[in-house]
């Protein structure tokens, strides 16, 4: 219950006449001057943080703490930060939903009402992450590919079903409707809420994937979180970060002709990567972004992962109501949206000098060029006339600068398929239309229309061989390219609508064919993918696939028809017609004007209005999935869904904290850019990994694996997965004469050197009773919000990670499970400290332990010397320290509920 802190509570009028009341951010600044020159981000969190001070988690203090926001202060004061809701998607909703269904479980032992366990803000848990490609270039692709989904998935979704029921502030978006956050952008997200005291207040949220930031393309806070944090976060936790630096991004100028919203973002990707933004916000401002309609505004907001930053914001004017209105938004929802903000003062894109900055940095949209990213991280960018020759550089260069090591005389060679398919390094064999980025976005995707219609119009084509796919980000995108005739040009070059989710972006690719995976091993290829999503680590979108470039849609038909990413089509003919002639890029790519002629298609609110109005009716497969009763889960056996472990002998009281880690081993050393598929993977499992292994043994064929994300509600799957990306590489194993290092998820067992799988040396350690400490680089966790990169951890055994960064999401994460996050100091680094992997280590945490204290770590070395270095504690904040003295987040928060 707020407390009205400094007497904002006031009336604003909408354009109704109705009147509302609000928490006054003007108000607030008669007292603190500062408030108007706050970046809008910040204001919006502060109006949350006034909104819900209740002298106990939200103080005064904290109101008058981020009032007085300064562009360059020392950043050491937290921000309990409530949102009005949360957004899951199925992979990392379905293991929060385990979370949840063991605490009601506890809470029944215990004697206590299970509905203790009740989420507090609305969520939305949006299934879009469990289709795959299995099925392509046919007209019922779709359906096959749905049917399969719900085969495979039959026990999750029954679990969902069961949560639908149980919790009263729990809904689930069906399977086949869109992606989560096209969903939240085209239905979910409302503007502006109000509460049953009246009081009105502006959409905020935090999301269980990272690029939840696609909502700040609309003026709404949110981020992606773990699922860990999100959890404590719907059951009544503040979100809690440090107060921010913000980076303002002046846009000016105007795209020019050829160039797409994706070019635009992969442009500030590598921008802002290069600006070192991680964990900071981002807010645009000036003439170039009042320029931008929303779906370009929500291209650059989804992809505030890659280039680090927390949050890419865009704040709420004209574009947004137009938005709003052309997505079938209430004529009283759009009022209160506009009035309120219009009455907050921060309705409107700021102009240069009105809002004071940490840092401005300036992008004249005029410079933006057609490109591609890749072939192994979103912020290497390249300009789309050196794709050929990067690419040809970086086949022959060495892995340790991001190359493939291999000859260069490979490069034109011709291979052979036992099926007689001719294969070349360097060719196109996925080429996918995919993701949440581009798939919310009209213009890109008719312009893949357009260059289609005019391709087939030529008598181009695309090889049989090329995997090609379109998974829209929702029916409406489906709806749009048939009312633009442009749908059956895209069939045509095989890109039929394959799926409504989340799919070759995510490692949902399905497979290719026998004879083509067998070709690229037994030759050691480098082939690729080309496809419009946002990420493209190694070996996250097909395990031997090992090129992987992001491109915009338009560009993914085009790579698809050329076939090899070793042509540059800027110079070179991307095909031939019917009559032999060569035919150019140029000859085929869409003008601005024929685009924008067919945008009308893609605002209709009628349309909106239909395809989100029931999302089951007519949905036979989502309606026959059973669904259990009660208020506590029975926890069926399945491969599926398994009761979570991280409540075992849980008290009321936490027990006595344990400083000490003493005599740990190391269980891996890995390198820079360790991201969470490395740790955790999301795609498949290896039929003789422990993970396959331990399948096989409870009666499942290989077949039937699904994919370690589908399987991330049953921890015996997911620990077996920690650490098993079959492309990591745990540089503790020797390297070979030629200097290549072994792939996949091996260690060294200490003392004896026993090489063996990860899982397995982890659970020697433990049965010993020793414990072990993963050493890794810069950027250690970067890439998708995952919790099993974290939970897994945790259940190996690891209690310390030690690195030179590490990610925002990833190091909370870590803390949320009682792992303790530490970073090495100055240059210091493993390597540098001669760390070698038969050492033990001795990490000294002291009782009184504070946020961001030096921890002391004694190496000491086989030989018997020793060694100590000082850490930084990277448990950042007050209330993280009690969340690792309650053995992590979820103890912590149960304890608090079943006291209460």
């Amino acid at each position: 219950m707020s407390t009205n802190a400094f007497n904002t509570l006031k009336d604003f009028k909408l354009k109704s006449g109705k009147t509302g009341k609000f928490h006054s951010l003007p108000a607030l600044a008669r007292k603190f001057p500062n408030v108007k020159r706050l970046p809008i981000s910040i204001r919006i969190v502060l109006e949350s943080v006034l909104r819900n001070c209740d002298g106990k988690k939200v103080t005064q203090a904290h109101i008058e703490q981020l009032a007085n926001w300064k562009p360059n202060d020392k950043r050491v004061d937290e921000i309990p930060f409530v949102v009005a809701r949360v957004v899951l998607q199925d992979f990392t909703g379905v293991p929060l939903l385990a979370d949840l269904a063991a605490m009601r479980g506890v809470a029944a032992q215990m004697k206590r009402d299970p509905k203790t366990i009740e989420p507090l803000v609305p969520v939305d848990l949006v299934v879009d992450h469990s289709v795959m490609i299995d099925h392509f270039r046919t007209p019922n692709a779709l359906d096959l590919n749905m049917k399969l989904e719900f085969q495979r998935n039959a026990e999750r979704y029954q679990f969902m079903k069961w949560g639908m029921q149980a919790f009263d502030t729990f809904k689930v978006v069906p399977p086949g409707i869109g992606i989560v956050h096209q969903v939240n952008l085209e239905y979910l997200a409302r503007g502006v809420h109000k509460n049953k005291a009246g009081v009105h207040y502006p959409d905020s949220l935090v999301g269980t994937d990272s690029h939840t930031t696609m909502i700040n393309g609309i003026g709404v806070v949110g981020w992606g979180v773990g699922g860990i944090e999100a959890e404590a976060g719907m059951l009544g936790q503040p979100v809690y970060f440090l107060t921010p630096d913000v980076v303002g991004v002046h846009l000016k100028g105007k795209l020019r002709e050829g160039c797409t919203a994706t070019d635009l973002v992969l442009t500030i990707t590598e921008m802002l990567r290069r600006e070192k933004v991680v964990g900071k916000f981002v807010e645009f401002f000036g003439e170039g972004t009042r320029s931008l309609a929303v779906p370009d505004r929500a291209t650059i907001a989804n992809m505030a992962p890659e280039y680090g930053a927390t949050m890419g914001f865009f704040p709420v004017d004209e574009k947004t109501i137009d938005y709003f209105e052309g997505t079938g938004r209430t004529k009283d929802e759009i009022d209160a949206l506009e009035s309120y903000f219009k009455a907050q003062g921060l309705f409107g894109v700021p102009k240069a000098g009105q809002v004071d900055y940490s840092k401005v940095l300036e992008l004249d949209l005029s410079t933006v060029t057609p490109s591609l990213a890749g072939p192994k991280r979103p912020q290497d960018r390249i300009e789309i006339g050196k794709v050929k020759g990067t690419f040809a550089d970086l086949f022959s260069k060495p892995v340790a600068e991001n190359g493939f090591n291999k000859s260069a005389e490979d490069l034109g060679k011709t291979y052979k398929t036992s099926a007689g398919t001719e294969l070349h390094n360097g060719d196109v064999l996925i080429a996918a239309i995919t993701s949440c980025t581009n798939t919310s976005n009209p213009g890109v995707l008719l312009a893949a229309g357009l260059l289609a219609k005019k391709a087939v119009k030529l008598g181009l084509t695309v090889k049989p061989h090329i995997k090609t796919s379109l998974a829209p980000g929702s029916r409406v995108v489906t709806d749009y390219l048939e009312r633009a005739k442009l749908l059956p040009y895209l069939a045509e070059l095989g890109f039929s609508v394959a799926a409504y989710g989340c799919t070759t972006c995510i490692g949902n690719a399905g497979d290719l064919t026998p004879d083509i995976n067998e070709a690229i091993t037994a030759n050691d290829m480098v082939c690729a993918a080309v496809l419009s999503g946002n990420r493209n680590f190694e070996a996250r979108i097909h395990p031997n696939l090992r090129a992987n470039f992001l491109a915009s849609p338009p560009l993914v038909v085009a790579y698809a028809i050329a076939g090899n990413v070793n042509v540059d089509l800027m110079t070179e003919p991307i095909g031939k017609d019917r009559k032999g002639r060569d035919v150019f890029i140029g000859d085929i790519w869409p003008t601005t004007d024929e685009i924008h002629g067919l945008m009308k298609y893609a605002m209709d609110p009628r349309t909106f209005k239909r395809l989100y109005s029931d999302l089951t009716k007519d949905h036979v497969l989502w309606n026959k999935v059973p669904s259990a009763s009660g208020q506590v889960y029975d926890w069926p056996k399945s491969t599926y869904i398994a009761e979570p472990p991280f409540f075992g002998g849980f008290a009321l009281q936490p027990g006595n904290f344990d400083s000490s880690i003493r005599g740990a081993r190391a269980l891996g050393l890995f390198g820079d850019s360790i991201t969470t598929d490395h740790i955790s993977p999301a795609g498949s499992i290896k039929e003789n990994s422990p993970a396959g292994k331990y399948l096989i043994a409870n009666g499942v064929s290989k077949a039937d694996f699904n994919s370690y994300g589908a399987r991330r509600g049953n921890h015996e799957v997911m620990m077996r997965g920690t650490f098993a990306n079959v492309r990591i590489k745990n540089l503790m194993i020797p390297a070979g004469p030629d200097g290549s290092r072994e792939e996949g998820g091996v260690t060294l067992h200490q003392p004896t050197g026993e090489k063996m799988f990860i899982y397995d040396a982890a659970m020697r350690y433990i049965e010993e009773g020793t414990a072990t400490v993963i050493f890794g680089g810069e950027e250690y966790g970067t890439g998708s919000s995952r919790d099993w990169a974290a939970k897994g951890t945790q259940l190996l055994g690891v209690k310390a990670v030690v690195a030179r960064s590490f990610e925002r999401i990833h190091r909370s994460n870590l803390v949320g499970m009682g792992v303790l996050p530490l970073q090495f100091k100055g240059k210091d680094s493993w390597e540098s400290l001669g760390i070698v992997g038969d050492e033990q280590f001795d990490i000294h945490v002291p009782a009184d332990l504070k946020p961001q204290q030096d921890i002391r770590m004694t190496i000491t070395r086989k030989d018997g010397s020793t060694k100590d270095v000082a850490l930084l504690s990277r448990i950042d904040t007050p209330i993280e320290v009690d969340y690792y003295r309650h053995g992590g987040i979820l103890p912590y928060v149960l304890r608090e509920l079943l006291a209460a």
